[in-house]
């Protein structure tokens, strides 16, 4: 096995990643190594990128959506052998703290998310600690098992912590990797209605092929500013006058959150997924007590999850292959440039995937 790999890495904030040769990661007796076949570019990758959300200490390997295969395993691992097709839980946790023993383990006080606190799969090889390592069966290609590991798997969560029950209405702000998941999921849990709220056509056409209805389609940042006020009121109409009990935001900035809480039925919770930056402002009578309503986070997902997002692809009742949209290699540009797209909010894809 080579003493060295490839990676591509965060050298410094406001800069783009650079390929870099580094030592291949030394296995611990509770780790595994897994050789990277594919690693979703999610926007948090970007956030990362531009510091909007603190990553490091740098230089970094970036990546926190991995699959690959088991190349090597640490001498106290059991159950894992070289050659198992695996995907990756992104959070490095101890196993041991109060937090992990109830199954909230991103609460973790000494958790290390991969590719943003520790080594990500933007490379060759990554090691992780055994317990976050889970198995992807045959059926599921490495491009799909990378992007369950945080859009669809923080997708459902959402829709978890949202308490989601059949027959109710759901809105969903942001129609991008966790978006497109989340309204296949929302269906699987019974939702009466899914509600698509995004700002981009091909994506919404997209929302409505997977059974979305879609909303206020908009050209740029002026025309979604101005149409946010417009929203609820369209949301309203769509669902007789009620609202809707659920609204999952996957954006977390005023032109969603506003609407995502003034969209809220009596009792409905709006679950806040975003890595949104700026303040909100909220009407607490009219909007929270007088409808008993909730503004619920939600940060991550959870190991637990991870099994029945793993069977639901596999059934083919959540289907990631029109998310999966654009498939790159492991090369500098090439990342750099997913992550412009990002950032810009452009239009086309909805997931690009670095194959290995």
């Amino acid at each position: 096995m080579p003493s060295t790999m490839n990676a591509v890495r965060l050298i410094a904030v406001g800069r783009p990643l650079e390929m870099q040769q580094i030592p291949r990661p030394v296995v611990g007796p509770q780790d595994v190594l897994v050789q990277v076949r594919a690693a979703g570019i999610c926007h948090s990758d970007a956030h990362y990128r531009a510091g909007v959300s603190p990553a490091g200490p740098l230089p970094l390997t970036l990546g926190h959506e991995v699959s690959g295969v088991v190349a090597q395993v640490g001498a106290a691992v059991t159950g894992w052998q070289p050659g198992d097709r695996v995907c990756l839980h992104y959070l490095a946790t101890c196993g041991q703290c109060g937090y992990c023993r109830q199954g909230t383990e991103q609460f973790c006080a000494t958790g290390q998310m991969i590719g943003k606190h520790c080594a990500g799969g933007y490379a060759e090889a990554i090691a992780i600690p055994a317990r976050s390592v889970f198995p992807l069966p045959e059926a599921i290609p490495f491009e799909q098992g990378a992007v369950m590991m945080c859009s669809s798997a923080t997708a459902l969560h959402a829709l978890r912590k949202g308490r989601l029950a059949a027959g109710e209405r759901v809105a969903i702000f942001g129609a991008g990797g966790l978006g497109m998941s989340a309204i296949q999921l929302a269906a699987v849990l019974g939702a009466l209605t899914v509600i698509a709220v995004d700002r981009d056509a091909g994506r919404l056409a997209l929302a409505e092929r997977l059974g979305a209805i879609p909303v206020k389609t908009a050209t740029s940042s002026e025309d979604w500013q101005s149409l946010a006020s417009s929203i609820p009121d369209e949301i309203r109409r769509l669902t007789g006058g009620r609202g809707v009990d659920v609204a999952l935001d996957f954006v977390s900035a005023p032109a969603t959150l506003r609407p995502a809480i003034a969209s809220l039925a009596p009792f409905g919770r709006v679950v806040a997924v975003g890595l949104g930056q700026e303040p909100v402002p909220i009407y607490p009578y009219q909007e929270i007590i007088n409808r008993e309503a909730e503004i619920i986070g939600c940060s991550d997902h959870l190991a637990s999850e991870i099994p029945l997002l793993t069977e639901l692809v596999c059934r083919g009742s959540l289907d990631l292959t029109p998310v999966v949209t654009d498939v790159i290699p492991l090369d500098a540009d090439a990342i750099n440039a997913a992550l412009d797209r990002l950032e810009r909010h452009g239009a086309g894809g909805v997931r690009t995937v670095i194959r290995v």
